[in-house]
């Protein structure tokens, strides 16, 4: 018996017949509410040329979309500094040897994780408008980047502890034979793994970040989202106005997909490299600077060779 044959019984005829009949009627509704909004998108006039044709004038790029882009790409660059910095600190504090700061850590990166962004935004935002801790121009700016940084941060500081313990156990046994502390052992070898072996999905949680920056308009910070919405009121032409800004949206992650799938296509061809070359890579130095020879093989899980 095969595995799929294990997994999932092969359908018969009655049951081939019957998913046909089911895949007929879910694109035959699917083609009616397709058609149903564009009947009801045509009636409201949001079609006509005219609605679309303005949205690649000179006014609208410059007045609107353009600075809503650049306070997208400032807010989520912001946040990604800032919230890598957090994820490491408190990443490695998880994985402390030290009781209290691991504890610590722990409640800290648990309760942000769990609190809405949105919420967060709100909850910020009252609070600088209301003391004008930042001015009236960077209050919204100042809640949406700790908002994005506490929330994202605390998911990298996940991903930092899940790497690190997803490493084999003799890369810590490897860096405790040469004398260094747990401390060193986790800074110097099992880190710089870890960061490594998740850059693929913590590239992907920068794209998150940047998609999450349009939540600022919710607190009227005039990023992309919020920029589409005054051309639309402007224009009369909210929905084209929407789509252009999702188009944007879905241009720019592409574009960070595809810088995630080159870093995990770069480091499955690094990883197929010769063993010596990756015993390297994966200890580093010694205390003194040196390459341990004796340290490459206890790396791999061979002998000590005899000495070089």
């Amino acid at each position: 018996m095969s595995a799929q044959n294990v997994l999932f019984d092969a359908p018969g005829p009655k049951a081939r017949r019957r998913h046909a009949v089911f895949t007929v009627i879910g694109f035959a509704l699917a083609a009616v509410t397709l058609g149903l909004v564009v009947w009801k998108l045509q009636a409201q006039g949001q079609l006509d040329p005219s609605m679309w044709t303005v949205l690649f004038t000179a006014d609208v790029w410059t007045q609107y979309l353009i600075p809503g882009l650049i306070n997208t790409i400032k807010a989520a660059a912001l946040s990604i500094v800032f919230a890598l910095a957090f994820g490491l600190l408190f990443g490695m504090g998880r994985l402390s040897h030290n009781g209290p700061i691991r504890w610590v850590s722990g409640i800290v990166v648990e309760f942000f994780r769990s609190v809405p962004v949105l919420l967060m935004m709100y909850f910020f935002f009252q609070v600088f408008a209301f003391n004008n801790y930042f001015g009236a121009d960077y209050n919204s700016l100042a809640a949406v980047v700790l908002a994005l940084t506490l929330y994202n941060g605390s998911v990298i500081a996940e991903l930092v502890r899940s790497g690190v313990h997803g490493l084999p156990s003799g890369q810590s046994e490897a860096g405790l034979s040469i004398g260094l502390t747990p401390g060193q052992t986790l800074r110097s070898i099992q880190l710089p793994q870890a960061l490594t072996a998740m850059l693929p999905a913590l590239v992907g949680q920068l794209v998150v970040i940047l998609k999450d920056s349009a939540l600022g308009t919710a607190i009227t910070y005039p990023e992309l989202l919020q920029a589409a919405k005054d051309v639309g009121t402007a224009y009369g032409n909210v929905i084209p106005a929407y789509v252009l800004a999702a188009l944007i949206f879905i241009l720019i992650n592409y574009g960070l997909t595809n810088v995630a799938g080159r870093v995990e296509r770069r480091l499955s061809r690094r990883g197929r490299g010769p063993r010596k070359g990756a015993a390297a890579a994966v200890v580093g130095t010694t205390v003194d600077g040196s390459l341990g020879g004796p340290l490459e093989d206890a790396a791999v899980g061979e002998a000590p060779g005899p000495p070089r």
